[in-house]
């Protein structure tokens, strides 16, 4: 499938002619799962802000309400369906039951901090929420981690851009965020998939005794 349709220029030419309807329903589109770059477009509203097109507490807000409400849905579609839905996928990875049962226990035991820095992540910017309803983590505390994080996530985004952006074009501001989370993306996979190698190697090693 072609993405031409969500590149960089698209997004402003989007953003220039819908305004903050753009962002609000570019960030909450990317929480369903939708392969939108919810990071790109919360960045040309700081930018668009900067340069006085947008009204920069607005644009928060916009971010803030979009990350919230595609958030809330992603976590009831975990709560009603995800299960199952999970163990299905496992199955095509040749992932054993024991092992998505052993993932979703260690993510119950995080799940908290999964949901609040998940949102500066952009892989779980869209997988933390249907986790945290797939573990089960009570609707208040979700709700309460997932508005810290969206707060957190949409006014560090908005005010990078609102202020480098009038020293770098954007552009290159977008390549640097872009280049950073990858380098943030892969340390977390690593941090995450190294102990669970660990285990099963030991594990493999005890049953050849």
């Amino acid at each position: 499938m072609s993405l031409e349709f969500i590149s960089l220029e698209n997004i402003q030419k989007i953003a220039h002619e819908y305004g903050y309807w753009a962002i609000f329903l570019g960030i909450l589109l990317e929480n369903l799962g939708i392969p939108l770059p919810g990071e790109t477009v919360t960045l040309v509203g700081g930018f668009l802000a900067g340069s006085k097109e947008l009204n920069y507490w607005l644009v928060i807000t916009d971010a803030i309400a979009g990350a919230v409400i595609g958030g809330t849905c992603g976590y009831w579609i975990g709560r009603t369906g995800g299960w199952s839905l999970l163990v299905r996928l496992g199955s095509l990875f040749r992932i054993s039951e024991a092992r998505i049962v052993s993932i979703k226990e260690q993510f119950s035991e995080n799940g908290a901090k999964a949901v609040f820095f998940g949102r500066f992540f952009a892989l779980l910017r869209i997988f933390a929420a249907p986790l945290a309803g797939i573990v089960e983590m009570s609707f208040g505390k979700f709700f309460v981690y997932n508005l810290a994080g969206a707060i957190a996530w949409a006014s560090v985004m908005v005010t990078l851009a609102f202020f480098a952006g009038r020293l770098v074009s954007l552009e290159q501001l977008v390549a640097w965020v872009s280049q950073f989370a990858l380098v943030a993306l892969l340390i977390l996979v690593a941090v995450i998939a190294i102990p669970i190698w660990l285990e099963s190697r030991q594990k493999g090693v005890e049953s050849e005794k």
